[in-house]
């Protein structure tokens, strides 16, 4: 019943992206306008001169300032402000609402024992209840009479007549699976051990003695792979958060570049900034927001759990929380730089459309297979192997974390070549995006993007023409 609201959660947040999608596509167009006007009216001389004052100070101011620029344009949207309140609101009700069904409970069963309270009969029919996860209240009447009278009238559901008679009102079949006849079927063998210990001569405390007596500790050569770990459930609603947040924020990176480029506002910061700390500036930016708004929900998830006394996130370790923090953040450092070259290449929508899918598409199938590895709690070897690449182990490391599957040191391998996935990507989409970025009004090739310089095919000479 835990997961009954993940549907709901991601139509949500697949509905809220295309949402934010739109309204910043129309909130850019109408500030590109007068953007480009301000472009075209200032002087190429005072743009020019403007550069050597940025590029004089360090990288990281000028980085900084583009970062600042991105978190403020992010979070002062109202769709911004509005979707994290729409999160929190799908995140508390999937809190809430199992702790609320799950609250209204059957009322304990009412067991009647005639006669003084046996101590060990107590005991006996309190474990009984437990083994079938059935709520019980013994009370004490005083008579078999009394004691079936309470049964007719409903007042009990279960009598115990000498210790070793049970009554009820309404006879119980084999294949019925009321709490009564649950309760009985788990009573009623035990009552039959209680009374052959006093048909042996057992006494009362010799009978509690063997009733307190615990199973002996079953010990295992090998390891346990059974994948049945507390940290199931997080594992899956990790994933989920991961995937929303890559999708989410990977979206907003390659719109922003692509509206940048096709309102030639792009042109005026890269007469300021190098490509390298425009695009960089961006990056970082944008994945402060997301780790914010990350940071927000799993605070906000683990308060309102706290406070409700829901057993949703019970038993997640701080190693899981770390590992889905860190994963989501080499998860988003891989995939961004990816995203931005993406969109330097396009200027118009149908194009985004058209690169979506296929940049997306590793992203979706780590992230289903991922979802179906944490349920059944079963890594198959190609998962394993899925753990160790960029594209698929912010998905799948993070899984093997909650199932107890990994290592220290393979959970520091993972990382170290995400590491170097990430530097790789980040120098591919930097050279992307610096030959793609300025090419405005035409197509760009993949000879453009190589780098190379473009071959022309000459051109004959005409006739030559008299002039007079």
């Amino acid at each position: 019943m835990r997961f009954i609201l993940i549907p709901a959660i991601i139509a949500v947040a697949f509905g809220l992206r295309v949402l934010i999608r739109q309204r910043q596509r129309k909130r850019r167009l109408e500030v590109a306008a007068p953007e480009s006007e301000h472009t075209t009216a200032t002087p190429p001389q005072e743009v020019t001169s403007s550069r050597p004052g940025f590029t004089a100070g360090a990288n990281l101011g000028s980085v900084g300032l583009v970062a600042r620029r991105e978190i403020l344009e992010r979070v002062r949207g109202r769709i911004f402000r509005v979707g994290t309140i729409i999160i929190l609101l799908v995140v508390g009700a999937a809190i809430v609402i199992p702790k609320i069904h799950n609250s209204h409970t059957t009322p304990p069963q009412q067991v009647g024992i005639v006669g003084a309270p046996n101590p060990v009969l107590k005991r006996v029919i309190e474990y009984s209840g437990r083994e079938g996860k059935i709520p019980v209240h013994i009370v004490s009447e005083p008579t078999e009479a009394s004691a079936r009278a309470a049964l007719r009238d409903g007042r009990l559901d279960v009598a115990i007549v000498g210790g070793n008679t049970v009554l009820v009102n309404q006879p119980i079949s084999s294949d019925s699976t009321s709490d009564t006849a649950t309760l009985v079927q788990v009573l009623a063998p035990e009552l039959g051990v209680l009374h052959a210990y006093q048909q042996a001569g057992l006494s009362g405390s010799q009978i509690e003695q063997v009733a307190r007596a615990r199973p002996v500790p079953v010990q295992s050569l090998q390891p346990n792979h059974s994948g049945r770990s507390p940290n199931r459930g997080t594992s899956v609603i990790g994933v989920i958060l991961i995937f929303l947040m890559l999708n989410q924020y990977n979206t907003w990176i390659l719109m922003g570049v692509m509206q940048e480029k096709a309102s030639r506002v792009v042109e005026v910061l890269l007469a300021a900034l190098r490509p390298i700390q425009l695009l960089g500036g961006k990056v970082l930016g944008i994945g402060l927001v997301a780790m914010g708004q990350a940071t927000l929900i799993v605070g906000f998830a683990f308060i309102v759990s706290k406070a409700v006394g829901s057993d949703l996130l019970r038993g997640t370790g701080g190693l899981l929380l770390l590992a889905d923090l860190v994963w989501l953040v080499l998860g988003y450092a891989f995939y961004c730089w990816l995203f931005a070259a993406a969109g330097s290449t396009a200027e118009r929508q149908d194009q985004v459309q058209t690169l979506a899918l296929p940049l997306t598409l590793p992203i979706i199938v780590a992230y289903v297979y991922s979802i179906t590895v944490a349920s059944s709690g079963n890594p198959s070897l190609l998962f394993k192997v899925l753990a160790y690449l960029p594209p698929t182990a912010p998905f799948a490391m993070p899984v093997l974390v909650g199932l107890d599957q990994v290592a220290w040191w393979q959970f520091l391998i993972s990382v170290v070549i995400a590491i170097g996935g990430i530097a790789l990507m980040a120098w591919l989409a930097a050279g992307i995006y610096r030959r793609a970025v300025l090419k405005s009004g035409q197509r760009v090739r993949l000879s453009d993007l190589r780098g190379g310089p473009r071959r022309t095919r000459p051109t004959r000479p005409g006739p030559v023409v008299d002039p007079a």
